[in-house]
């Protein structure tokens, strides 16, 4: 699985702004966090940086920590970036953003699309999360309360196919 991930995006989320959110400092400490992400679960990661205003004529690429980063041409967003990147990919690519545009670009590639405080969770957690103990609350009588009208028919406590497959997806991150 390639993830490719909105840097400053990201950068907003996770809180390292340092000296400001578009600071080298604040792109260092968030490539240290994704270097430890990339160890603990092997993923190829991206991270795309806009230098649309003030960057380089061509698009620069660089290899830190076992992450790829790339900061686009001036003239061109790192939206742009990604889509072209998830175009390339297809379904096997992971996008972290939390522009719509870029979602739904992404996700007509067939990529599965992860929001930035959603994957910025996931950043901070421990290698082996603990699971908590399922909770049930019990009516009155001793059974469980029952969240739906006597009409409907199937299991009440399974989630929807369309919640069950994203969390299939996401147990890989």
């Amino acid at each position: 699985m390639h993830v490719i991930i909105d840097g400053y995006n990201l950068l907003a989320v996770t809180g390292r702004s340092g000296a400001g959110p578009h600071s080298e400092m604040a792109r260092e400490s968030l490539l240290r966090l994704l270097s430890a992400y990339r160890h603990r679960k092997g993923h190829a990661l991206t991270v795309v940086f806009d230098g649309w205003q003030r960057g380089q004529p061509i698009e620069g690429r660089e290899h830190r920590s076992g992450v790829q980063v790339i900061y686009s041409k001036r003239g061109e967003k790192a939206d742009q970036v990604i889509e072209r990147l998830a175009r390339e990919f297809g379904a096997e690519c992971a996008v972290v953003s939390s522009d719509h545009e870029v979602i739904r670009a992404a996700q007509s590639q067939g990529a599965l699309t992860i929001k930035a405080p959603e994957f910025a969770d996931k950043l901070r957690a421990p290698s082996f999360p603990e699971r908590p103990m399922p909770h049930k609350e019990l009516a009155k009588d001793g059974e469980p309360p029952s969240r739906r009208g006597p009409e409907k028919k199937g299991n009440p406590r399974k989630l929807p196919k369309a919640l069950r497959l994203r969390s299939r997806q996401l147990k890989r991150f």
